[in-house]
């Protein structure tokens, strides 16, 4: 059973914290369809040792039998920086309506729940613009990440309710 606030509907896909298998399952089948498959940022997987870390959460939107976007978020240190990374979305699911932008305010307003008081993270360059519209900033010079150019972003948190 989900807590009240642990999940949102808007739209056709619910945006939530994975908690089942099935959700779970589903956030890392989406991250591999991306990052392996599509765009071959990674070799045969892009899971880490941080997916399995305490503390680390799996964020995923879906409709009623299919998982189609996924995010990671985590604390990075004591100040309160939370990290949002392997942002992704089935591509027939990317574009229609704001999968993307929802998945990326429910990370944020997860954070801020959490008592973190800033998010970063490290955006591909055609994400940018879309990026700095949700109100992220530039905070750092380009990065090189699994031979892919990414801008350093960030966004000051708001505590939640």
């Amino acid at each position: 059973m989900r807590s009240p606030g642990s999940w949102t509907t808007t739209g056709r896909a619910a945006v939530r914290l994975a908690t089942s298998h099935w959700d779970v399952d589903g956030h890392f089948t989406v991250r591999h369809a991306v990052f392996v498959e599509e765009q071959a940022i990674f070799s045969g997987s892009d899971v880490d040792d941080r997916d399995f870390e305490p503390g680390t959460l799996h964020a995923v939107a879906a409709t009623d039998d299919l998982v189609v976007g996924a995010v990671r978020l985590y604390r990075t240190d004591a100040a309160g920086t939370w990290r949002g990374d392997r942002l992704a979305a089935l591509v027939d699911h990317r574009r229609r309506g704001t999968l993307g932008a929802r998945l990326v305010r429910f990370a944020v307003a997860t954070a801020g729940r959490c008592g973190g008081t800033r998010m970063d993270a490290l955006i591909q360059m055609p994400n940018v613009r879309f990026f700095h519209a949700l109100g992220w900033s530039p905070c750092g010079d380009l990065v090189v990440f699994h031979g892919v150019p990414h801008q350093p972003m960030d966004i000051p948190l708001s505590p939640g309710p």
